[in-house]
């Protein structure tokens, strides 16, 4: 079980992601925005980000930048989940600091993967 922060400016979208979270015991939040997932994940550091590109004002990629290069939140993987599905686009998001970068509609089986994969530790080598 984790808490996931869903930063996604459609409520459709939240709603669904949400739904497919919850059959697995994870906790969602929700923000509207870029900057309220910023200011979200400061506060209550999830386990894990679900970030959208597409939103009005600060986009997915500027709150993924920011939130992966603050000292306290640079350790939650960010995952982007974004309609925006272009090899440049998949490319800038994980510049910006993402983990992992999945196009919608999102399939449950490859959120699952992402999640586990975000939650797993990497063994050293």
């Amino acid at each position: 079980m984790a808490h996931i922060l869903i930063v996604d400016d459609s409520p459709t979208e939240q709603a669904g992601i949400s739904k497919m979270l919850q059959k697995y015991g994870h906790i969602c939040s929700f923000a509207y925005t870029g900057e309220t997932g910023i200011s979200f994940a400061q506060k209550s550091l999830p386990d894990v980000i679900l970030m959208d590109v597409v939103m009005p004002e600060t986009n997915g990629y500027q709150a993924t930048r920011k939130i992966s290069r603050h000292p306290e939140t640079a350790h939650i993987p960010i995952i982007m989940v974004s309609t925006k599905g272009q090899v440049t686009d998949r490319y800038w998001g994980l510049r910006q600091g993402a983990t992992d970068y999945l196009t919608k509609p999102v399939t449950e089986d490859a959120l699952i993967h992402a999640i586990n994969n975000a939650l797993t530790p990497v063994a050293a080598e």
